[in-house]
């Protein structure tokens, strides 16, 4: 199982480092986007998958990393990578570990009320003050840059350097979900009384988590920002966070590469249904077909798309095994 998780990343990653030889400059700039949410995703994963805090409020640490890249970009020359990178993912780091604090003394229910409270929170901040430009956003100038080696400016060099940014985050957190760290989260996620009765003080074990979330969910706004050269205050909205929630419980929670496959997925998804040429003028209402079809997939692949396979073998093995009469006998399911 190892061996084949391993192989899809690597046959994922030598994939997308290959396309920009076959793509038009439409589907670098469409992919390289993906990626950024594949980046936002990955962060939110650790959160709900990896711990089992399902956080509504992922899209303000994503806002943080996005302001802070542009905010903090001099306006009359190029910034360099090596320190506003820093600086935008420690910001964001810096308020999640705020709203952290706080909302974890918070379960359940509560939990996730609170998180999209101070999410709405830092929506507000940036849309009624001077501060994020308000409803009309700011401009990024200039783009940083790393010497000769780095021009963000080039969409082809912010295609690497963004699969570059997306290799290395899945690569830190499988190191870091196989960590005795990742394993005490994996505790926590599965029951955290027992956790408790066994000598673990989990607060700290959630609280760091949170904050290696925000701080990824941080790196993905640096670069959405770069991306695009602009920022504006839906960045913090509600709806991001429900949206990348609803990408990794498409690609399977749990997973790492669920959480990539999501994130493709949802946006492959938004492109099919919003296309005039299969849907004509039903194209503008594709609002409903992307819902009734992420309805469907929750209800056809509980596991998400990463457990398709599995479920495509156990149907086919459950009809080759002989029951009782000679028939193909079903796999018995499993206790909800």
């Amino acid at each position: 199982m190892k061996r084949s998780k391993f192989l899809f990343a690597l046959c994922a990653f030598a994939a997308l480092a290959l396309f920009p030889l076959v793509a038009e400059p439409y589907g670098i700039d469409r992919v390289t986007k993906i990626m950024v949410f594949g980046v936002f995703a990955l962060s939110l994963q650790l959160l709900v998958g990896g711990t089992g805090l399902v956080c509504f409020g992922q899209a303000a640490f994503f806002g943080v990393g996005a302001y802070a890249s542009v905010l903090l970009s001099p306006p009359d020359a190029p910034a360099s990578v090596l320190w506003l990178l820093p600086v935008s993912v420690l910001a964001a780091a810096l308020v999640a570990l705020f709203v952290g604090a706080l909302s974890l003394r918070t379960k359940g229910v509560y939990f996730i009320m609170v998180t999209l409270a101070f999410s709405q929170m830092a929506f507000y901040v940036v849309h009624d003050t001077p501060l994020g430009g308000g409803t009309d956003g700011i401009y990024l100038t200039h783009k940083p840059v790393l010497g000769a080696l780095l021009d963000l400016e080039r969409p082809q060099t912010m295609y690497a350097f963004t699969l570059a940014c997306l290799a290395g985050v899945f690569g830190l957190l499988a190191l870091l979900l196989r960590s005795r760290f990742g394993r005490a989260l994996d505790g926590i996620r599965v029951n955290e009384q027992r956790m408790r009765a066994t000598g673990f003080s989990t607060y700290p074990y959630k609280l760091a988590a949170f904050v290696i979330s925000g701080g990824l969910a941080g790196l993905a706004g640096f670069l959405f920002a770069m991306k695009d050269g602009f920022v504006n205050p839906e960045l913090m909205s509600w709806h991001v966070s429900g949206e990348v929630l609803i990408m990794i419980i498409l690609g399977g929670l749990g997973h790492l590469r669920g959480a990539l496959l999501g994130a493709f997925a949802f946006a492959l998804l938004q492109e099919f249904f919003k296309s005039e040429a299969v849907f004509g003028d039903f194209a503008k209402h594709w609002h409903l077909g992307l819902g009734l079809s992420i309805i469907a997939s929750v209800a056809l692949l509980p596991r998400g798309l990463v457990g398709l396979p599995g479920q495509l073998v156990a149907r086919m093995v459950g009809r080759a095994l002989p029951g009782p009469g000679g028939r193909g006998q079903g796999v018995p399911r499993e206790p909800h």
